[in-house]
């Protein structure tokens, strides 16, 4: 089975709201290399390894794997500091329990991030890519069996996960900062090995523009439970079958932290946007 028992979830979400009163209107998964986010928020509750049952122990490297609850701004967020993966050898069950967390916790849009690989010829090294769609080919997914209703339903329209309204959000902060955001999809693989190069070309004549090893898992579950996700990609490398050279982790985590301070920039400025539409719903209300 690989969905979190319900009871699972509500166990953990009890003892964040121990320590954390709050109701986080954002969550945020940070990929590799892009953990330094968390200095930008206001940290009031941290939850290391150990901290909450069912959470396993992360290590990819540059994943700390700590759920960070505070503020940015006034605007109550919680964050995972890194990210769990199937090539670990983790469950589906554990790899997307966080999102599931952040959801019970109350969060209405789930922001993800992560490195990839360039798949699209016109992609280079450093860029970042605001994520359209998805192809799965991990040939694993997390709401294969028992579907309990509390979660979501049993078939879900997936066809909208990437919201075109936070997409077009992001956009309008990169133009406005003066970014270069590149748009595409992303094919997902369970890795941990990098691709071939005749995966590649088979990739890339799929329609995929970056490829990485996590992020649907957790789009899939936010989907499951009505959440719009926006994803952002870093490509730190380019596989172009007729160029490839080999790519290290230590690579990838150095242009990944390179990018860092940008990503960094469009994060808050989209999280800015979002507490404004707050507000004024507020506004309206009364």
């Amino acid at each position: 089975m690989n969905s979190p028992s319900f009871d699972q979830v509500a166990a953990c979400a009890d003892i964040v709201r121990s320590k954390w009163d709050c109701v986080p209107r954002v969550g945020v998964v940070l990929g590799t290399g892009l953990g330094g986010f968390v200095d930008e928020m206001q940290i009031e509750a941290t939850f290391e390894r150990g901290d909450l049952p069912h959470f396993p122990p992360a290590t990819a490297m540059s994943h700390r794997g700590r759920l960070v609850c505070g503020r940015v701004g006034s605007l109550p967020i919680v964050v995972m500091e890194g990210r769990f993966h199937v090539y670990e050898g983790h469950p589906l069950d554990q790899v997307t329990l966080p999102v599931r967390l952040m959801r019970a916790l109350g969060i209405e849009l789930l922001i993800l991030s992560n490195a990839s690989g360039g798949l699209n010829p016109e992609f280079h090294t450093g860029d970042i890519v605001v994520l359209t769609d998805h192809i799965n080919l991990m040939g694993l997914n997390p709401l294969i069996g028992p579907n309990d209703d509390r979660f979501g339903p049993r078939f879900p329209d997936i066809s909208e996960t990437y919201s075109p309204h936070w997409r077009e959000t992001a956009l309008n902060v990169a133009s406005r900062a003066g970014l270069s955001l590149q748009q595409g999809v992303y094919v997902a693989v369970t890795g941990p090995n990098y691709e071939t190069k005749a995966e590649i070309r088979f990739f890339r004549m799929a329609g995929g523009d970056v490829i990485g090893m996590s992020t649907v898992p957790e789009a899939l579950v936010a989907a499951h439970a009505g959440l719009p996700v926006l994803a952002f990609s870093v490509v730190t490398n380019e596989c172009l079958a007729a160029t490839t050279v080999p790519v290290t982790g230590e690579d990838v985590v150095a242009v990944a932290n390179e990018a860092g301070t940008r990503l960094r920039h469009l994060l808050l400025g989209v999280l800015a946007e979002f507490e404004r539409a707050a507000i004024a719903r507020t506004k309206a209300d009364s």
